[in-house]
């Protein structure tokens, strides 16, 4: 509701400079800056009020509370009414609570004067008109609940929590849905983008599985057999041989009519055409009979038999006779033949019968070593589908398809940081030279802005709620707030001239303000050695600050406590509804903050050496954390200090990163950026390695963790990764010492 409100006036506000309405603009400024709804940002509304009550304005607090009656608790539902006077006599009796802890009974007397004729025919209120005049009202039985913390905190947060609650339920014009109306039109556009990569699978799937068909076709050379033994195995012994015997006399007569007819038809013909010899051997005529399956009409051959001489006939019939007995005896021979194979053939399964069957035509008529080959062939093939679907079926599915894999090289140095915006559609990355990207690769990869600072930069970060908009933390120690759409810096703050190294910056989800580490300067180089000095752990021990500071506004609203004292803080992050904010420091200490209470709640020492990264699992009941010892922690955040799991990470993964070149050369980099990111169920992870991102599978009860899926695609050790879960196809960013950065889609294999 803030910050669509929020956009709208400036949407309202360039409208209005557009057309020239400058009078309207100024008014509209000028209301807006006396907005007593704080643009419906709850924490300015509760923060007016408690000023109210520390100043002991009665009479303001009584008009802002009736004005906010007016405006917004006067729309709710009578059901509602007794929670609002509850909320009402709690915030007088916590005006009460702090005069009187303040020692100013002069003020609680003069509210009970004030407020006699509403109060006095209250019930609640009838032990409440003697508080002033108590000499220890805190050890009053009746009132000690009231002076306590927990009571306050409790009221505090109850009120934050129903303002909250009316804000979202409330109804708005139609000018402020236009927001909602933008996120289902992304929605959608993510949703088509999405199904479209899932049928650009499953056409690549369906595309390789027909060409394996084919290639397992290719290789099965398949024995061709005659028509009449295509059904053979639907007959049984008697009736196979039956069978046998009919065939062979047909082909005898068939053979023999067949070689007369046409031996007969020459005599009519004027010219010869080219024929066989009659001198052929017995073989090569029972090959060409056998090849050859034209009908013979026996009448007409017989009618024709009378114009050739007697003698003539008689001696080619003989000769024929003769050698068609000994081919027929082969063709018999052959035929028998053919059946065992047949029956082998079909003992062997359906498949190879069926891929048989498919194959293109092959001559009968070849020679008996030919058709042992071609046998023996047809069985080997035949075997290799069978132990491949084998192979197939014990084969681990993976839990991820790979659907494409892009590279972004527009850096010329190692990657330092690389994020993806809370939408999923661009991603900021930042180099060791100072030169910021920010790009999109969806449906294209394309550059949206770029940017060189003059001075070192040391971290980025997206802010939450306007997207547009990047704060990037220098060494020189200031903190910029870059817009990317109109490609400038809006503004630029300093932060402290004796700790000008920015480590980290982390905005809070609701985006209304965001956490600074400042650190002093380290005696060594973070960036490029030449030489790995194995015996220096932990150089980034210096002292450092934690600040909170406000978005709008831009100026700090205060600074966290670090204990057991101030240090370098390497990581932050926030919880999904920034109440819990976790922290790792170049001390080895993990520190949680209660972002309400603006407090350390817990601490304990986590690593041997800093503390690289951290993060929130998915359930947000534990954090992990990777350490410069080498290792995956995963934290307990309800008891202090008690470790769920812990894995023994490579070098590779947790840095110092080093890349090598020539001559000995050495380029070594300490962790900047996140150094392991997980899905969108937190069951993976994905981490960095020397040749690409590797993701693993998250299993509290297996000591070592589970490699699921080598993304590779890098020359150079990654240093840094991202996974933006905002789609279904995930996209996994890994970012490499020689500036190129791979983007991987990912499609979920659903179980």
């Amino acid at each position: 509701m803030a910050a669509a409100a929020e956009r709208t006036d400036e949407l309202v506000r360039e409208y209005l400079l557009f057309r020239g309405f400058t009078a309207a603009l100024k008014q509209l400024d000028a209301e807006i800056k006396a907005d007593r709804e704080k643009g419906f940002r709850v924490d300015k509304i509760v923060d007016q009020l408690q000023q109210f009550v520390q100043s002991y304005d009665l009479a303001a607090l009584r008009d802002y509370w009736s004005y906010l009656d007016r405006r917004l608790f006067s729309r709710l539902e009578d059901v509602y009414r007794p929670t609002v006077n509850k909320l009402k006599t709690s915030l007088f009796r916590y005006y009460l609570v702090h005069a009187i802890q303040n020692g100013r009974n002069d003020k609680a007397q003069e509210f009970f004067l004030k407020q006699a004729s509403e109060l006095q025919n209250q019930v609640e209120w009838k032990d409440w008109f003697v508080l002033p005049f108590l000499p220890a009202p805190d050890s009053n039985p009746t009132f000690a609940t009231y002076f306590s913390r927990q009571w306050a905190d409790t009221f505090i947060v109850s009120l934050h929590n129903f303002l909250s609650v009316l804000f979202q339920c409330m109804p708005v014009p139609v000018i402020l849905n236009f927001e909602a109306e933008c996120l289902r039109s992304n929605l959608i556009q993510e949703e088509n983008e999405s199904l479209r990569h899932k049928l650009f699978a499953l056409q690549a799937e369906s595309s390789r599985m027909k060409k394996e068909e084919l290639e397992v076709e290719q290789t099965v050379m398949h024995h061709k057999l005659p028509a009449y033994v295509a059904n053979m195995d639907r007959l049984g012994d008697s009736e196979l041989d039956m069978t046998c015997h009919q065939r062979n006399t047909a082909h005898s007569l068939q053979s023999r009519g067949g070689f007369l007819s046409s031996f007969l038809s020459q005599s009519k013909k004027g010219p010869p055409r080219p024929t066989h010899s009659t001198g052929a051997s017995p073989m090569q005529t029972g090959s060409m009979l056998l090849g050859k399956k034209e009908p013979t009409n026996h009448q007409s051959a017989k009618g024709k038999e009378g114009t050739v001489s007697c003698k003539d006939g008689k001696s080619h019939f003989s000769g024929l006779v003769a050698g068609e007995s000994s081919s027929l005896q082969q063709r018999q021979k052959r035929l028998q033949e053919h059946g065992k194979e047949r029956k082998e053939l079909l003992s062997k399964g359906t498949f190879q019968g069926q891929s048989a069957e498919k194959k293109t035509d092959t001559s009968i008529a070849e020679s008996e070593p030919c058709s042992e080959l071609h046998a023996e062939q047809t069985e080997t093939s035949t075997k290799m589908p069978g132990s491949s679907a084998e192979a197939v079926g014990t084969r681990q599915e993976q839990p991820f398809i790979v659907l494409s894999q892009e590279e972004y090289g527009e850096h010329h140095s190692s990657i330092m940081y690389c994020r993806v915006d809370c939408s999923g559609r661009r991603v900021a990355s930042l180099d060791v030279d100072g030169v910021i990207k920010v790009w999109s690769f969806n449906p294209i990869m394309q550059t949206k802005a770029s940017s060189i600072s003059k001075s070192p930069l040391l971290s980025l970060e997206w802010a939450t709620k306007r997207d547009r908009l990047l704060l990037l933390g220098s060494g020189v120690g200031t903190v910029r707030l870059y817009d990317t759409e109109a490609k400038k810096n809006l503004c630029e703050i300093s932060i402290d001239e004796d700790m000008p190294r920015i480590l980290s910056l982390a905005c809070s989800p609701s985006g209304a303000s965001f956490v600074c580490s400042a650190a002093a300067q380290s005696p060594v180089s973070h960036i490029d050695f030449s030489v790995i000095n194995s015996g220096s752990k932990s150089m980034n021990q210096v002292p450092g600050k934690l600040l909170l500071w406000d978005t709008k506004t831009m100026k700090q609203q205060l600074q966290f406590s670090l204990e057991p004292e101030p240090i370098a803080i390497n990581c932050t992050a926030f919880n999904h509804n920034g109440n819990l904010l976790v922290t790792g420091a170049a001390d080895g200490i993990v520190r949680l903050f209660d972002m309400q209470q603006h407090e350390c709640a817990m601490s304990w020492k986590a690593h041997d050496g800093e503390v690289y990264s951290v993060e929130f699992s998915y359930d947000e009941n534990t954090v992990y954390s990777i350490g410069e010892d080498g290792k995956f922690i995963q934290w307990n955040i309800h008891k202090s200090g008690l470790k769920v799991s812990e894995y023994d990470l490579p070098r590779e993964a947790t840095g110092p990163f080093v890349l090598s070149g020539y001559s000995g050369y050495k380029q070594v980099q300490f962790p900047r950026g996140r150094l392991f990111a997980f899905d969108s169920e937190g069951n993976y992870m994905l981490t960095c390695s020397s040749s690409g991102g590797v993701i693993f599978k998250l299993n509290g009860e297996e000591k070592v963790l589970e490699s699921c899926l080598s993304l590779g695609g890098h020359r150079a050790p990654v240093v840094t990764v991202d996974w933006s879960t905002a789609m279904d196809c995930g996209t996994c960013l890994t970012a490499s010492m020689d500036g190129k950065i791979k983007l991987t889609t990912l499609l979920a294999q659903k179980s």
